[in-house]
């Protein structure tokens, strides 16, 4: 496993960050798990949200921002904990009230308007992240334009698929999670979620031997920074292009709808992935000078080349036209 923090290569900018993200996926019970916490020692600034898509179509949100008194390998942020260990495994524990609203793309409105929350849940997780592969890191496979380009969302990025078992409480209701698939990233670096114009990241499982991570930054000059894997019959393959195809948005040019990728390996294999977004969580940015940008967070559909029934996450970002 990688180190867990780097404070080493911590530079003076104030945006400078280490995060971790994890999301699952339980296709049996049908409950979608997002989660992410990051440090900013250089503004004593630690966050964290977790979202939940739920059998119902409904989704849950909570976030919470805390004073970072101390910038170290302790990764707890209020009720979110992302709890690693020296074996190589996980432990992520969530325990909190979640805010749960009819529609997905309404969860970042709640605050404006509290009458879109159905209800207060009480929520308990603690599942356990058993590694599938060898911690793949992006930026040891990325040409040297592709790691100019892809400054702007972090200088490292490490990736590793698991099997995820455990327990989902939602207000007494136990759901056990058995042998669902999942993932974690970390990275460090600035990340500039109002400067980056457009970009893709996926996270996809087929089954335990058979999954995928293709990244994409296009930037406003349509050059691209692309890094990602193939995990196929227990190997890391780096991809070493994407070509984006075909990208389909609403009509407010934000929102996704499908996607489909050419990808070529490190085998020289060509693979063409195509992609089908879910229901969406938009989450908004501002920076100081007032330009904005949503990043989509969704589970979705996926298919490779002739193989159907890949699930897996669907993100997002671009910037939206209205600016302050």
């Amino acid at each position: 496993m990688e180190p867990v923090i780097h404070p080493n290569y911590r530079t003076n900018h104030p945006e400078w960050n280490e995060s971790y993200y994890f999301c699952s996926y339980d296709k049996e019970n049908e409950i979608g798990i997002l989660s992410r916490l990051g440090l900013k020692p250089n503004k004593e600034e630690a966050m964290t949200f977790l979202f939940l898509f739920l059998p119902d179509g409904s989704a849950g949100g909570y976030f919470q921002e805390k004073k970072l008194k101390d910038f170290t390998d302790n990764l707890k942020v209020a009720g979110v904990t992302h709890g690693w260990r020296e074996d190589g495994t996980w432990n992520y524990k969530f325990k909190g009230n979640v805010i749960i609203v009819d529609n997905p793309e309404s969860l970042p409105d709640v605050r404006k308007n509290p009458d879109l929350i159905s209800s207060i849940k009480k929520v308990k997780i603690d599942v356990n992240f058993n590694p599938l592969n060898d911690v793949y890191e992006y930026s040891k496979h990325m040409s040297p334009e592709s790691l100019e380009l892809g400054k702007k969302a972090g200088d490292k990025h490490w990736e590793q698929i698991a099997k995820i078992n455990g327990i989902v409480n939602i207000d007494n209701q136990e759901f056990k999670i058995k042998n669902a698939l999942g993932q974690r990233d970390h990275t460090y670096g600035v990340r500039d979620w109002t400067g980056v114009g457009n970009w893709l990241y996926y996270v996809i499982w087929f089954n335990d031997q058979l999954a995928l991570n293709p990244a994409a930054i296009i930037s406003e000059d349509g050059r691209l920074s692309t890094g990602g894997f193939l995990f196929r019959d227990g190997k890391n393959i780096p991809l070493k292009t994407i070509k984006i195809l075909d990208q389909k948005f609403r009509d407010d040019g934000i929102f996704p709808v499908s996607s489909k990728l050419e990808l070529i390996d490190d085998n020289s294999e060509k693979h063409i992935l195509k992609a089908e977004v879910g229901p969406i969580i938009p989450v908004p940015f501002e920076d100081k000078e007032g330009k904005k940008s949503i990043l989509v967070q969704s589970f979705g559909k996926f298919q490779l080349n002739e193989i159907k029934g890949g699930f897996g996450t669907f993100e997002t970002l671009r910037k939206t036209s209205e600016q302050s």
